[in-house]
């Protein structure tokens, strides 16, 4: 059991029978009144957020999470499909559970495969990854008197903002917390 006051962000608690993990947390103090937790949570299984007020002297289940190091290998329909990289066990997890992480991957790629109860519920993805843009308009010297920006399709289907020098073919690396272009490889 862990008191509010030790909750950080990226925690994962159990609340209800259910699996959260925490996405943004704010300590509340009105007047007279006892202090509150405001949580912004996201369910682990199912991807959907929340947001509950909570007493400041609850105690909340600590979720033990495994991170396992696993391999992208390919999505059928709505399943994607990794490898362990240690023991070489196949798993499946479906778009729903792995949420917005569908944007950023690449056959292939390595990443970290979250476990509970020897149930896998999701992947953290690396803070960046690069992706070949397959798509966008030339960019013209003259076109802003500020740096512009213009829209670029990637090798997974996602449309990143990026400068306008930056063209098709090239390599860049995107944020995958915020979706923006970083920089070109």
């Amino acid at each position: 059991m862990i008191s509010s006051g030790e909750l950080k962000k990226g925690m994962a608690i159990e609340l209800g029978g259910e699996l959260y993990q925490v996405v943004d947390f704010q300590h509340i103090k009105l007047g007279r009144g006892s202090a509150q937790m405001s949580l912004k949570l996201r369910n682990m299984r199912d991807g959907h957020t929340i947001e509950r007020a909570f007493q400041s002297t609850e105690k909340f289940n600590k979720a033990y999470v495994e991170y396992r190091p696993v391999q992208y290998l390919y999505n059928d329909r709505d399943l994607y499909h990794f490898m362990d990289t240690k023991s070489y066990d196949q798993m499946a997890l479906s778009k729903s559970q792995l949420g917005d992480a569908v944007k950023y991957l690449k056959e292939q790629m390595s990443l970290e495969l979250l476990m509970h109860n020897d149930e896998p519920i999701g992947v953290e993805l690396p803070t960046a990854v690069d992706l070949k843009i397959i798509e966008t308009p030339p960019g013209f010297r003259g076109d802003t008197a500020a740096s512009g920006t213009k829209p670029a399709k990637v090798e997974t289907g996602i449309t990143v903002n990026v400068p306008l020098f930056v063209n098709a073919n090239d390599t860049i690396k995107v944020d995958t917390r915020t979706g923006q272009y970083l920089e070109r490889v």
